[in-house]
């Protein structure tokens, strides 16, 4: 009896496997908040606090910059992920539910972080713009042609 071989192997002299296609951009995912309140109930009726996530949490809320001045020249990437500048995601004001923007990558794989700091390298097309924020171009041009069209508004009054 012969043993099933994974299909990504090859013996000697079979031609190798191909290669896998490259990895498509995920779409961004949202969490509700209700969604999150009831796993933190579950977890905290079960009793799974860690005192660790507690004291790391408490740790965090007092070396959070409260300005740009305080994060300016903070340590990138910057992990204040509840600041409204950082791309990593966005918390819906009016429901509360959160949107992962990049649901495949943690953190520490992004290139650029804060909104901030994209400002002020200047000028940068709409392809970089995208790329930074997991959005298509055309997307980015409509986000931009909405936000003009609102500053427009907000001078002629």
């Amino acid at each position: 009896m012969s043993e099933a071989k994974p299909e990504w192997t090859a013996e000697p002299g079979e031609p190798a496997a191909p290669l896998p296609a490259p990895t498509e951009r995920r779409r961004s995912k949202t969490m509700s908040r209700k969604e999150m309140a009831r796993e933190l109930r579950r977890r905290r009726l079960s009793g799974d606090v860690d005192p660790e996530e507690q004291e790391l949490l408490r740790s965090v809320e007092e070396n959070r910059p409260r300005t740009r001045a305080d994060c300016i020249n903070g340590p990138r990437p910057c992990l204040f992920v509840s600041c409204k500048h950082n791309l990593y995601l966005d918390v819906n004001p009016e429901t509360g539910s959160i949107k992962l923007n990049f649901p495949d990558k943690e953190i520490w794989e992004l290139e650029h972080t804060c909104a901030l700091d994209v400002a002020e390298k200047g000028g940068i097309t709409l392809e970089e713009v995208g790329e930074i924020m997991n959005l298509t171009r055309e997307r980015i041009r409509q986000v931009e042609t909405r936000g003009l069209a609102k500053l427009r508004e907000a001078t002629e009054d």
